[in-house]
């Protein structure tokens, strides 16, 4: 589109502009003014801007493809009605009206919208003004309300209308959307079913890019109030479709006429009949029912089946050495469960390249659905801690968890309430109808806890390596023998990651023993503390393993901004009486080390890339070229290459040799540790003088990532490689597929695409901290050393599929096709 040329030629040119001004002379005031302005408010403004434009350019482009998809759902409207009124009609016009309710009018309202928009970023000047059409496509929500009030009646007649004609199906199953204007694809077929999800999922979209937008308007500038009028219409009808869409929970009325009420419930795996089964787990005041989510139609209410219950009056805890033996639990091996998720990891960016490469809307629902698929295996068959509920009545019912911590919540949850003065029951097949038809109104759980349940917005949680002292423990009532456990959250699930010695016959245990968790998106750290029996006869007969007594247990937020990343922080957890001390602090490796630049020019630590590559005459530095080429052929398969440091001595050893241009280099390279030379590789990107995506666009690069909208952030983060000077993108691009090369044998090196964003974010992003003759960089004090937001930005483009120089000099623009 000529409007998005025209911005990235402004952007283009504001860049040349700074190149071109000598370190020292002020660049001239107003837009241009981005990256390196002398002063901060006229930096920011430029930049804000700057940033504007680009959302909206975004934006405009998935307006497009969302009036695009709406014509194609109006399309066959004309032709269904026409027939309706004949002696073979393939629709009635209420199933017509019905089906098509309120798409035309929604339809109006983005066309005349986008018709405004479009010439207003075309002609695109600083002080252009459009939040009035912000705020008159937010007035128009009322017509979306009529829309979601009907959507499950238009799905509900739509799937029935497919059942009885088989013309209907033909056209529900492949409806033609015309691509953008300048895409090469001219149509792609999408669902009729798909389509009508679209006008629900385009309200959080618009939220979306109006925060992005006043996140980049000046509070003075006169849309401010405009904007901000819209994102509160907005928020606040997307707040009252939720109410409706998830009414809120409400007591169950027992037979007895008391208030049964829902204290608890979950996802467990049962095992039942010797298989594992996924189920929905309620804990209510007087009873735990067990049950199935029945498969149902879509749009259609999920639904539950009762598998059984046990009041709470007749449930028992059998101890340990008292429960019957259960049969053998067919347990997975790790490297079988790592390779899953290695599989998911690669599904995932996938999914990412489909949606990128304007893939169609079917093979992502086929890559989701596997995704799903493989996600579901890991949550059933990931769990080995057995947990086993008696009837004193009847039978024993046996669950399998991840995790210990949890265990023991559900087991507390169960004994406080049996502290209460219960009565046993019977439930009638009508309550326990009833009972079962509440589940649904009542959960609090509604989604199985698999990574692709998750929304794009949720926080991604911390990837690295979290390094924990356990110090000691106070608070004990008599000695014991006494140790503690680790737990993290990954892949939807809790994992047990390290563990103290046994600290014998003592009240006040001193451990201190230090531990490095790797962290896969982990959001949450559980410290459990046991007593250690050494009671033979005290074996689970479920797993043979004598039970240790949880003493306490405790949990602590991994929060990103909180978790400390050079020092120590030391803190209390506090837990049944029992207070352990621990320190811990987040890394992703060698935060203290700074960039210096080197004295001489004649080697190539410490030295501008674009000098080496010049002098070298080549298009990727030699000392890249060879470090890749050696870890490709003898490191590839190492586990924990990159992450794992080489020896000092061998690093500073080839550090020399690259900068004496010794003639025995490759020799050398042959000889050494590989670890000593992946570490070498990693040095020298962390000495360049400036990071190499550079210091100018730093700031850039930290916006871009943020923007929440898909099709800006595309738009953004692509036209930010492209302001890149030539040797830094093309040695860029060199490393990055060769770190996906490395990410591709994670099953035997473990190194996956998170873990290398983790190791390389930070050395190829963190800015230096220098100021010359008065000319602005990024001083520590002004840019904060986001090392997340550093893993975000490579990781973005290690998930993104092949980038190559030609293509990206030659594309004026990128476009996300997921709207």
């Amino acid at each position: 589109m000529e409007e998005e040329e025209e911005a990235i030629g402004y952007l283009d040119k504001i860049l040349e502009d700074e190149e071109d001004s000598e370190p020292g002379t002020p660049t001239s005031p107003g837009p241009g003014c981005t990256f390196l302005a002398s002063k901060k408010g006229e930096r920011d403004a430029g930049k804000g801007l700057e940033m504007r434009k680009l959302v909206l350019s975004g934006f405009l482009a998935s307006e497009e493809i969302y009036i695009n998809q709406l014509e194609a759902l109006l399309l066959p409207m004309k032709p269904l009605k026409a027939t309706a009124t004949t002696s073979q009609p393939v629709l009635t016009i209420q199933q017509i009206e019905t089906i098509f309710y309120k798409i035309q009018d929604i339809y109006e309202i983005h066309k005349e919208f986008y018709d405004s928009l479009c010439p207003k970023v075309q002609q695109w000047e600083s002080k252009v003004t459009l939040g009035h059409l912000f705020q008159k496509l937010a007035s128009q929500l009322g017509v979306y309300k009529a829309f979601v009030d009907n959507y499950k009646v238009a799905l509900e007649t739509a799937e029935k209308c497919s059942q009885s004609n088989n013309q209907f199906q033909k056209i529900s199953e492949e409806l033609k959307v015309k691509g953008p204007k300048d895409s090469k694809e001219s149509h792609t077929s999408v669902t009729m079913e798909a389509l009508l999800y679209k006008p629900i999922d385009r309200v959080t979209r618009s939220t979306l890019v109006l925060h992005d937008l006043l996140k980049h308007t000046p509070a003075d500038h006169p849309d401010y109030p405009l904007l901000q009028d819209a994102l509160r219409i907005s928020q606040n009808f997307l707040s009252s479709i939720n109410e409706d869409i998830d009414p809120r929970r409400t007591a169950v009325t027992t037979p007895k006429g008391e208030t049964r009420q829902l204290v608890k419930d979950g996802f467990l795996v049962e095992l039942s009949e010797g298989s594992r089964k996924l189920r929905h787990v309620f804990l209510f005041t007087d009873v735990v029912l067990c049950a199935k989510l029945k498969k149902t139609a879509v749009g259609k209410h999920q639904q539950y089946d009762c598998k059984w219950y046990v009041p709470l009056a007749d449930l028992v805890f059998p101890a340990p050495e008292e429960s019957e033996p259960c049969p053998q639990v067919h347990t997975i091996p790790d490297h079988e469960l790592e390779d899953m998720k290695m599989k998911i990891s690669a599904i995932k960016s996938e999914v990412q390249k489909e949606k990128a490469g304007k893939g169609q809307s079917r093979a992502i629902e086929r890559l989701k659905k596997k995704m799903f698929e493989n996600e579901f295996w890991l949550l059933l068959n990931s769990p080995t801690i057995p947990f086993r509920i008696h009837n004193r009545n009847g039978k024993s019912y046996l669950f399998l968890l991840s995790s210990d911590y949890e265990r023991s919540e559900w087991r507390e949850a169960i004994q406080k309430l049996q502290k209460k003065d219960l009565q046993a029951f019977v439930l009638s097949s009508v309550e326990l109808q009833v009972l079962t038809g509440s589940c649904f109104k009542l959960r609090t759980v509604h989604n199985i806890p698999v990574t692709s349940n998750k929304d794009d917005d949720e926080s991604p949680g911390l990837y690295g390596f979290l390094h924990v002292i356990v110090h000691s423990a106070k608070g004990f009532k008599q000695s014991a023998n006494l140790y503690c456990t680790l737990e993290v959250d990954s892949f939807g699930y809790f994992v047990s990651k390290a563990k103290t010695r046994v600290f014998r016959d003592t009240t006040e245990p001193q451990w201190n023993e230090e531990f490095e968790i790797e962290l896969e998106g982990s959001q949450s750290l559980r410290v459990l503390c046991y007593e250690k029996c050494y009671d033979k006869t005290k074996l689970n007969k479920d797993n043979n393993e004598i039970v240790d007594k949880i003493m306490g247990k405790g949990q602590v937020q991994l929060d990103p901004q909180a978790v400390p990343t050079k020092n120590w922080h030391m803190d209390v957890i506090e837990m049944n009486g029992i207070k352990v001390e621990f320190s811990m602090k987040f890394t992703s490796r060698d935060m203290s080390l700074k960039r210096t630049p080197s004295k001489k020019q004649t080697g190539v630590f410490g030295v501008k890339i674009s000098v080496v590559t010049k002098r070298e005459r080549s298009k990727v530095p030699y000392i890249v070229r060879q470090c890749v080429e050696e870890v490709e052929k003898r490191g590839i398969e190492e586990v924990g290459i990159y992450r794992i440091s080489g020896v000092a001595t061998d690093i500073q050893a080839l550090k020399a040799a690259f900068d004496a241009n010794n003639k025995d280099i490759l020799v050398m390279l042959s000889d050494m540790d590989i670890n000593a030379i992946a570490g070498t590789l990693k040095l020298y990107f962390r000495e360049l003088p400036e990071p190499l995506l550079t210091d100018r666009l730093y700031p850039a690069f930290m916006e871009g990532i943020a923007l929440s909208d898909p099709a800006a952030k595309e738009n953004c983060m692509m036209h930010l490689l492209r302001s890149l000077p030539d040797p830094n993108l093309i040695t860029f691009l060199f490393l990055l597929e060769h770190l996906k090369r490395v990410a591709e044998k994670e099953p035997i090196n473990k190194m996956s695409l998170h873990n290398l964003a983790t190791v390389f974010g930070p050395t190829l992003l963190r800015p230096s901290e220098v100021e010359s003759k008065g000319h602005l960089t990024l001083a520590s004090d002004i840019w904060s050393h986001d090392v997340m937001a550093q893993v975000q930005v490579l990781l973005y483009y290690l998930q993104h599929p092949p980038i190559s120089f030609a293509e990206l000099k030659r594309n004026t623009l990128y476009f996300s096709t997921d709207v």
